[in-house]
């Protein structure tokens, strides 16, 4: 076979011309000195597109092969002399176009039978980084097992999955380098920060302080963008102690965080209700050499508006205007926001007009914050009212807007107006997003209505918008609830397979409902699973296993959990004793439950009515009738008094679970036993 060397026309350029014969506007060509020749790769190229194929994992590893066409034979001997810097650059550019992958993947393992090449680990990496780029995951993850996970290779691979958005992968992959003692490059730890980021669920702080950690334990010096990318983590998932960490970090380093950093923790303090702090660090906008803008006084606006500050709300807007900063849409709806938690109605009426008479038209957001604030009083059936008042104004409700109207009916067991406003909502021709979907769908669980539940869930994938972590956790519950183990497994399953990250709810819902059924095995395997994810288990799960062994009579496995529980650096709550106590309750050990009631007050924990109408109930189990009332505050006997009125008690509790219904339980019991 005659091997044409360059002439006139350059044979690369040939090449590109022939991956693309109608049109390719930037050729390159690829070429390198070898004895003043230079190769054509257009034979080589022609050969390996027409046999295009996954090599298996005996290809890439067996011996040169000894029977081969001659015109194979010949290929490899013509190209035996090209260096591998030159087949790097081969390789990158097929793998730059889409149409030429297939003809990437084909050419590593034909490089390595014929032993024309032999840095395999950053032929991989090369094309495992492009499949990444180019979406193709799943086929870099099949390649990743033709070359040893070298650290070329897993840093190809944790790339890949960050930008694929799989966090989940790329993180199990960076504490797999870690176990091994491997340096995974900085720009990966920034990778998987935006792939948590650009998640639809916030980023989990349990496994942020893990990826931190990660980061300080292999002694990188991480640069300004990636600290201000941890800030805005951390502050996402509501932990500004973290981000406060992480800036005091950051200044320690002579670093000044990006603006958009300073505003997610300023929003972060605001929203904890950390407003001093908040204050803090909108004045140090100055120092670093910032120059608050619109969104900074929003942040700050925000953090005044959720502790009810209204006249602190109000000067934030004087300042803006005295400082030059132009109010927008979001700073008028907070305020509209402030009015309106206050009671004051007419004032929300009269800032639109002021809206309108600065030339910033009211929103839909404007009008849903309106609307926020009449939920959260109760007030749902004043979403008409405001409904009307916005179209009055020539605005049409947007999806935001459709999904706080149905959440007011929802909460409120209204889910004949929350079915009527979705429909509306596409009858409008407003697509539901898949908060729009999880509203309806927690709403229809809430009310019992499961069937109706899972009939949205199908119906929402149906219609092409993928759940979230919400969804899936929403719907865990409901199968749990229901004791559908294997139905539940299966959407677990599903869950992985989209690239969502179980969060602690999804594992504080699974050991909830283990519990509740008495599969303890399954609840603690899923707290071990929480751990070794890296995720910090809530006192909330606790709180929900220990509760279960209560409810059980297991008062030996609900000690056991409280010891772990402080063992894992998680201060014992009152809920969490509570239901300790009736667990010693209901095992009919009442020195033990009083041995709690101890406890909490050598430690400062304040008991409540739940802790004595919880230790009355563990007495009258065991009989001791003339104990039941010695030792009780008098403001528990004023509860009691009030239940004889009909009052329930139990919407006075802070934690009904482990207090099902105290006058049927408590007083019947008791009065009943002194009358016989």
């Amino acid at each position: 076979m005659h091997m044409p060397f360059l002439t006139a026309t350059p044979p690369f350029l040939r090449f590109l011309l022939w991956l693309s014969p109608a049109f390719f506007p930037h050729p390159r060509t690829i070429f390198c000195s070898v004895d003043n020749r230079r190769f054509d790769f257009s034979p080589l190229i022609d050969f390996l597109s027409s046999s295009v194929f996954i090599p298996s994992q005996a290809d890439s590893d067996a011996s040169p092969p000894t029977e081969l066409s001659p015109e194979e034979v010949e290929l490899a001997e013509y190209y035996r002399s090209v260096p591998a810097v030159l087949w790097h650059s081969v390789l990158k550019t097929l793998t730059s176009e889409p149409s030429t992958l297939p003809t990437a993947v084909a050419l590593v393992p034909w490089l390595l039978r014929h032993r024309l090449c032999y840095s395999s680990d950053l032929l991989y990496a090369i094309l495992i980084h492009s499949l990444g780029l180019h979406r193709r995951l799943e086929l870099a993850l099949s390649l990743s097992s033709f070359s040893s996970l070298s650290p070329l290779t897993l840093n190809a691979l944790i790339s890949a999955s960050a930008i694929n958005s799989r966090p989940d992968l790329a993180l199990r992959l960076l504490a797999h380098m870690h176990r091994r003692g491997l340096l995974s490059d900085q720009q990966n730890y920034t990778l998987i920060l935006q792939s948590l980021l650009h998640s639809p669920d916030s980023p989990d702080p349990s496994l942020l302080f893990l990826l931190s950690s990660n980061l300080g334990s292999v002694r990188l010096e991480p640069d300004a963008r990636l600290l201000s990318d941890f800030i805005v983590a951390f502050s996402r998932a509501a932990d500004p102690n973290g981000a406060l960490s992480i800036l005091a970090q950051t200044q320690a380093q002579g670093i000044t965080p990006k603006s958009s950093a300073a505003i997610e923790l300023i929003s972060s303090l605001g929203n904890a209700g950390r407003v001093e702090e908040a204050e803090a660090i909108f004045a140090e906008l100055h120092y670093w050499g910032l120059q608050p803008r619109t969104n900074a006084y929003n942040a700050l606006l925000k953090g005044y508006v959720r502790i009810g500050a209204l006249k602190d709300a109000e000067l934030v807007l004087d300042e803006m205007e005295q400082c030059g900063v132009a109010p927008d849409e979001h700073t008028y709806s907070l305020l509209i926001d402030a009015y309106t938690n206050a009671g004051r109605w007419e004032s929300a009426r009269i800032l639109i007009k002021e809206m309108e008479a600065n030339d910033v038209r009211p929103n839909s957001y404007v009008f849903s914050r309106i609307l926020v604030g009449f939920r959260d009083k109760g007030e749902w059936q004043r979403s008409f009212a405001v409904l009307r008042e916005m179209r009055s104004n020539g605005i049409q409700p947007d999806c935001h807007f459709y999904n706080v109207m149905i959440d007011a009916f929802g909460k409120y067991n209204r889910l004949h107006h929350a079915m009527d406003v979705f429909n509306q909502m596409r009858f409008d021709g407003v697509a539901p997003d898949v908060v729009t979907w999880n509203t309806l769908i927690d709403a229809h669980f809430k009310a019992g209505r499961h069937d109706q539940a899972m009939k949205l869930f199908e119906e929402m994938q149906l219609t092409g918008c993928m759940p979230c972590t919400a969804t899936y956790n929403i719907m865990i519950n409901l199968l749990g609830e229901q004791q559908r183990w294997e139905e539940m497994n299966v959407l677990l399953g599903k869950m992985r397979e989209q690239g969502l990250l179980p969060n602690v709810v999804t594992y504080t819902t699974l050991v909830d409902v283990y519990g509740k059924s008495g599969r303890f095995k399954n609840a603690i395997e899923c707290l071990e699973m929480m751990k070794s994810a890296g995720i910090k288990p809530s006192p909330t799960m606790y709180h929900a296993l220990v509760n279960a062994y209560a409810q059980k009579g297991l008062a030996d496995e609900a000690i056991h959990t409280f010891r772990v529980m402080r063992a894992d650096g998680i201060k014992p709550s009152v809920s969490v004793l509570n239901s300790l106590i009736n667990a010693y309750g209901e095992d009919r050990r009442d020195a033990e439950a009083f041995s709690v009631l101890q406890f909490m007050k050598q430690h400062d924990i304040q008991p409540d009515v739940v802790t004595y109408t919880t230790l009355m109930k563990s007495l009258i189990r065991v009989e001791k009738f003339d104990k039941v009332f010695c030792g009780t505050p008098w403001h528990v006997f004023c509860m009691l008094d009030s239940i004889f009125e009909g009052i329930s008690c139990s919407s006075k509790l802070d934690n009904a679970d482990s207090m099902v219904d105290v006058p049927s339980i408590i007083l019947n019991q008791f009065y009943g036993s002194i009358c016989l």
